[in-house]
């Protein structure tokens, strides 16, 4: 079954599993790859959402994004189009980004077999529909992980160094709370598809690495529970290259992902109940923009050594270790006026003339202010150290391509009166607040990490504050006119 050319959308949707077949692997969950078919008569469109990190990034993250290789999304393409018709570049395949460790996916060739297989059988499934769309609400699980300091710099709360001293911290960038929508509904009012897109950054997702869908996965078990009618929870990713879930860095209690990915799902589910369907048409515009490669590592790296220089310099004459640190600043810490004895002894002092307790005061408190600058310059230059090796492997990436640009695809569909931007980049917040607030449709959908990867997308403004998403990007600062400017204008022709 097919739409007509009066306008009459049918859609269809399937799955399959496309978790690691190897022994031995542990598995909390298993990941999905899940197909949303949609035809109007004259456009047909397949909406991909896969559980797993990017889509095509093993060759440009030197192996570290191990799962999905670069000839799988043209190889998905090219299936589709051959057995179904519909055209290559109407295929959005999209990555979770979830995060356990090691590989997560099923080989190479399954990948590509299971993907196509779950289109397939969407499509055939294809039935008459109502679409709508709308958002939701949820600003209680994420944060901006990367936070501005009152020097004008920023530190990006990561597991591999500490996080800043909180006395350095002047505030938070922003979140995108917003969870866009597409409702897909039978003839007979049967949710057939509930497509929600939220900007997050599903790292790890329990402390023993094993395999799961994270907290997006939790999400769309609960809203396919409530549903029912074989209903599909479609998750796409959105620009939430710079947050995290706020329980992140709790060491206080087990990882839990369930809590965060509840909330998500009813959030969803709230406003999916307030969503009205009808009728639509569908519209592709796809462009390719070509995004310069950053050059100014060197200079970076640079400046990096000369502060790493500089911290390791103001080591020199510390008096005090751990072991004696400790006690001394316990007991400042419980009584700074009388730290050494009971007040009497000082009063007594003071009574007669001895100025040695006092003395001895102010010497700890030096000693003391001279090993807690010690460990924050040791706190920083974990970060120099990080930043610096990740800056010269990007180096490396770049100098290797011989080009000066790399090409990114920007791809908009639009459903009725909502549109998705798909784009192959861990785009940050404020990227995509930008697209939302340009797009001249009502309803605008963000969802980065899809068709490629390229590493992270980090607003001009944010290179001279450096953070990680700033160091792990292979782009220039003027990557972002051009992209919004591409962005823009696919948005506009739909």
């Amino acid at each position: 079954m097919s739409g007509t050319d009066n306008g009459s959308l049918c859609a269809g949707v399937a799955k399959r599993e496309i978790t690691t077949d190897r022994a031995g692997v542990a598995v909390h969950d298993p990941l999905y790859a899940k197909a949303l078919v949609l035809d109007d008569g004259r456009t047909q469109v397949a909406i991909v959402a896969m559980d797993t990190i990017a889509i095509g990034g093993r060759a440009i993250s030197r192996g570290i994004l191990a799962d999905v290789g670069e000839d799988f999304l043209p190889a998905v393409r090219g299936e589709i189009e051959r057995e179904l018709g519909i055209a290559g570049s109407h295929v959005l395949v999209n990555a979770s980004h979830t995060h356990p460790p090691g590989r997560l996916l099923c080989e190479d060739d399954e990948q590509v077999a299971r993907t196509v297989d779950a289109v397939r059988e969407a499509f055939r499934n294809r039935v008459p529909v109502r679409v709508g769309a709308g958002f939701g609400h949820e600003d209680g699980i994420t944060v901006n992980r990367t936070l501005r300091l009152k020097n004008g710099r920023a530190w990006t709360v990561r597991h591999s160094h500490p996080c800043p001293p909180d006395d350095e911290v002047a505030g938070v960038g922003p979140i995108d709370p917003e969870i866009g929508i597409l409702r897909v509904d039978r003839l007979d009012g049967r949710p057939l598809a509930l497509v929600y897109n939220f900007a997050c950054h599903p790292l790890f997702g329990n402390a023993q690495g094993s395999i799961t869908a994270n907290f997006p996965g939790v999400a769309s078990r609960l809203i396919e529970q409530t549903l029912g009618h074989g209903a599909l929870a479609l998750f796409l990713q959105g620009a939430g290259g710079d947050v995290i879930d706020v329980g992140f860095k709790d060491f206080t209690r087990p990882r839990d992902i369930a809590p965060i990915g509840a909330r998500l799902g009813l959030s969803a589910l709230e406003a999916f109940r307030e969503i009205r369907v009808g009728g639509a048409t569908l519209n592709v515009r796809s462009a390719t923009v070509e995004l310069p490669r950053r050059t100014d590592i060197p200079a970076r790296v640079g400046a990096l050594e000369r502060e790493q220089a500089d911290l390791l310099e103001s080591l020199r004459s510390t008096s005090l270790n751990f072991k004696a640190f400790l006690p001394l600043y316990l007991r400042y810490a419980l009584d700074a006026e009388h730290p050494l004895a009971d007040s009497y002894r000082y009063r007594q002092a003071d009574a007669t003339g001895q100025a040695e307790p006092r003395a001895m005061d102010a010497l700890n408190r030096r000693n003391m202010d001279k090993y807690l600058a010690a460990i924050r310059a040791m706190e920083r230059m974990a970060v120099i150290r990080e930043d610096i090796a990740t800056l010269r492997k990007h180096q490396a990436i770049n100098a290797e391509a011989g080009s000066p640009t790399i090409g990114a695809e920007v791809q908009g569909i639009r459903i009725g009166d909502c549109a998705l931007l798909a784009a192959p980049l861990e785009l940050l917040v404020e990227i995509g607040l930008n697209i939302k607030k340009a797009s001249p449709h009502k309803h605008t959908l963000v969802a980065g990490f899809s068709n490629g990867y390229l590493h992270y997308g980090p607003p001009a403004a944010d290179y001279e504050r450096g953070g990680y998403e700033v160091n792990e990007c292979l782009l220039a600062p003027e990557w972002q006119a051009a992209f919004e400017a591409a962005a823009a204008e696919v948005l506009r022709g739909q």
